[in-house]
């Protein structure tokens, strides 16, 4: 099902957008060496609780999950690159760290990753991994707007992260959100231009390039539920709400703070 907002509710989208970005801002800056994955998790949970909200995650069952997911936010570390659970992990001095949050709000669900290297230890490879997928969903970003057809908005991602010299995975990508989390259209990290869903005013979309760093294959976990390198090399994941509107397009998650 692809959903249309009525104009009506975009401001409770912009509040949801607000929350899921202010809050991942606080968890990066308490992450640090030492920092728990649980702690984050029950952080999110306070902040989520608090703001009268519900995280999208904590009865998420799909069907390629061991599900319920049972927790409030995706914390995935080094070759961990999506739907990573929460668990018993002390964060180490150079891990690369991807925070995936979904809240609704109001009846309105907003979606972002971000992904940044905790301590001291900041490897050159790690960083450019990170920036290449930022890079991605800027291009992404850029090129949406209403009339514009979705395969643009691929191929904008794809050529960023190709050209960096990523292997891309089709598998899972950026999706459709509105009164739910994962909705159509599926947008995938590369594409044909001129191709696909022709975007309307009203669409909200989850767009989130992620890479690994020499390999297009996923594994998933013992637990059921985080899909790692297939080689074990590191990951990197961003990602953004926008709003298609009537005049381009509106970042829903950007940090307010």
């Amino acid at each position: 099902m692809i959903e249309i907002l009525d104009p009506s509710r975009l401001p409770r989208a912009r509040a949801a957008g607000a929350l899921v970005a202010d809050i991942l801002q606080t968890l990066k800056a308490r992450s640090d060496v030492g920092t728990n994955l649980l702690d984050i998790d029950r952080w999110a949970q306070g902040m989520i609780v608090d703001a009268g909200a519900q995280s999208c995650y904590v009865d998420y069952a799909p069907s390629f999950g061991r599900g319920p997911f049972g927790h409030y936010i995706c914390t995935s570390v080094n070759d961990a690159v999506l739907h990573g659970l929460p668990h018993d992990y002390a964060l180490r001095d150079g891990d690369l760290v991807s925070l995936d949050l979904a809240v609704s709000k109001d009846g309105v669900v907003a979606d972002s990753a971000i992904s940044f290297v905790v301590g001291a230890d900041q490897p050159p490879e790690s960083l450019a991994m990170i920036d290449a997928t930022e890079r991605a969903l800027a291009a992404g970003i850029a090129v949406a707007g209403p009339g514009v057809r979705l395969g643009d908005v691929s191929h904008a991602i794809g050529s960023v992260l190709s050209e960096a010299g990523y292997p891309i995975n089709t598998e899972f990508g950026g999706h459709g959100v509105g009164s739910t989390m994962h909705q159509d259209p599926h947008v995938p990290n590369t594409g044909r231009p001129g191709r696909g869903y022709r975007l309307r005013p009203g669409l909200l979309l989850a767009l989130e390039p992620w890479i690994m760093a020499d390999t297009d294959a996923l594994v998933t976990d013992a637990d059921g539920w985080t899909l790692r390198s297939a080689t074990g090399c590191r990951t990197a994941h961003s990602e953004h709400t926008i709003a298609i509107t009537a005049d381009g397009t509106e970042i829903l998650t950007a940090p307010t703070r």
